[in-house]
């Protein structure tokens, strides 16, 4: 028996705020989208176009409180091999939220406070 990734799940609070800070951040794109007859709740699968792995955002209409997310030692990783060019985008952008010289690596943070590492490609 065997396995493979196909998504992880968000929960977010503002569906079109999180939309463009990940197309922005990240350059991740709509890649299909489910919403309920009755409204409640919308669900959104982001794409980067390069893997089969996707970020799934669930928006839900009677969440008004912010999410809890614990110590927020859970995240998602992407690498890039422009790494320096989004570190740059991503300070300018006010989103980066811990930075780790010695690993090489550094942390942003989506409007939710979800945290994202960026990792240069090896």
């Amino acid at each position: 028996m065997s396995f493979r990734f196909i998504h992880n799940n968000f929960n977010v609070q503002d569906l079109d705020r999180s939309l463009v800070f990940y197309h922005q951040a990240l350059g991740l794109t709509e890649v299909r989208r489910i919403t309920a007859e009755d409204g409640s709740f919308i669900i959104v699968y982001l794409g980067d176009g390069l893997s089969g792995h996707q970020l799934e955002l669930t928006w839900l209409r009677d969440r008004t409180e912010p999410y809890n997310l614990g110590d927020n030692e859970f995240h998602l990783a992407l690498s890039t091999p422009e790494f320096d060019v989004a570190h740059a985008k991503h300070i300018r952008m006010g989103c980066v939220c811990y930075e780790n010289p010695a690993m090489g690596i550094y942390f942003i943070s989506d409007p939710d406070g979800y945290w994202i590492e960026i990792v240069p490609e090896k």
